[in-house]
């Protein structure tokens, strides 16, 4: 697993980890490294705290754009490694735009098939899909740029 893979794979582990316990945002970070630190290796951890603190400073925005594309599904009741690996792509789409969209997803359907279901991992590849193309469109791009300043 590469470098950028496990800052993911860590970053959702903080999001879990904040959707359970909800830790005070300053401590999210400090608490999963000294408990966590040493089990992966070589990690990006900077990297991984932007993903994490990003996805909840975001939280609101990134939960919206999911809710668009997962009908008859609230957020609330998705699993809470499926729910927190959508906000980690979604996070990445709208914030990190170094990383093409397609490597995103790939990256999110990878740590799915390692943490959750086989029909999570369609379901994950569904509406990152579809966010993708609502992205991409020329339609929604003011709406994506409305979405990122708020």
């Amino acid at each position: 697993m590469g470098a950028r893979r496990k800052a993911r794979v860590c970053a959702l582990q903080m999001l879990f980890q904040f959707d359970v316990t909800q830790p005070r945002i300053d401590e999210l970070t400090q608490m999963y490294w000294e408990a966590f630190g040493e089990e992966f290796g070589e990690v990006d951890e900077e990297f991984a705290n932007r993903l994490a603190l990003g996805a909840v400073s975001h939280i609101d925005t990134i939960d919206e754009l999911i809710k668009k594309r997962a009908e008859n599904w609230r957020i609330s009741r998705m699993a809470i490694v499926d729910r927190n690996l959508l906000r980690l792509a979604v996070y990445e789409f709208l914030y990190e735009a170094e990383t093409p969209k397609t490597v995103i997803i790939n990256e999110a359907l990878e740590i799915a098939r390692r943490f959750s279901t086989f029909e999570a991992t369609q379901f994950i590849n569904g509406i990152l899909d579809a966010i993708k193309r609502d992205l991409d469109d020329p339609q929604s791009v003011s709406s994506a740029t409305n979405a990122k300043s708020t």
